[in-house]
């Protein structure tokens, strides 16, 4: 989970390049990244080294994307409904969270990347929040890669909170109901601004979106892969990225 080490190379570890890809490079590619619990599990480890381990593969996969012309990377690090686990997992990956967000935004700055917070922030400590919001403020200015962290995020809570947001306009009278399309609709979600996900990614061999991004990814090409997140790295971001290129995307038109 989260934002750990972005950037900063482990000795131990030699990533290697992603391998070049035939055909268009997907422009915005989001991650589920599932199976830190399991890999902790098989290694008889606690929890909280299957989510350290995980937080090295976010640095993989960040380097990753920029290797190969990804503008835009999307992560789920913390569900909604991960806020229901036991109370000590909650505290480690909170600890986590607040310890490398203070160690790695001078990474983040240094190396061009913006970065985002999208969810419920209202659930995490005062201190936390203010980290965050620091750090969306003082990358702003960054171009080279978008890297949006899902914290405390839901997608039907989005639309549900989209949907009030646009009823509430509709009574204040700033808003005419019978002008609202879907390109209207999405500017009141927590992704106003974003381009909608090329590829969505989801590691562990698990087959479903729980519960993200589900109206952004309305047209997205879906890639599971059997990797568990900790074991993540570059040769799985380019086969992920080397199977997007092969499919042909018709958004329900008929093929040329």
């Amino acid at each position: 989970m989260s934002v750990t080490n972005l950037l900063r190379p482990n000795p131990a570890e030699a990533p290697a390049k992603p391998a070049a890809v035939a055909g268009p490079v997907a422009r915005h590619v989001a991650i589920i990244m599932d199976g830190n619990g399991r890999w902790a599990a098989a290694r008889r480890l606690p929890r909280v080294a299957g989510h350290r381990e995980g937080a090295r593969a976010v640095r993989r996969a960040i380097e990753a994307a920029m290797q190969s012309g990804v503008g835009w990377l999307t992560l789920y690090a913390f569900s909604s409904e991960n806020w229901r686990r036991p109370a000590g997992e909650i505290l480690d990956l909170t600890a986590l969270l607040r310890q490398y967000l203070r160690s790695e935004l001078a990474e983040l700055k240094a190396n061009g990347i913006r970065l985002r917070v999208i969810g419920d922030l209202q659930r995490f400590d005062e201190d936390i929040r203010g980290d965050l919001r620091a750090a969306e403020r003082e990358t702003a200015e960054n171009h080279r890669l978008n890297l949006t962290i899902a914290l405390s995020y839901g997608a039907r809570d989005e639309i549900v909170a989209a949907a009030r947001a646009v009823a509430e306009a509709a009574v204040a009278g700033s808003l005419d109901p019978a002008g609202l399309d879907e390109r209207l609709f999405a500017r009141y979600l927590a992704t106003a601004g974003m381009p909608d996900p090329d590829l969505v990614i989801r590691t562990s061999g698990e087959q479903r979106l729980s519960n993200f991004l589900l109206w952004q990814a309305a047209y997205a090409e879906l890639v599971f892969l059997d990797v568990l997140w900790p074991d993540f790295g570059p040769e799985h971001f380019a086969h992920a990225l080397g199977e997007y290129a092969r499919r042909e995307r018709r958004f329900g038109a008929r093929p040329a």
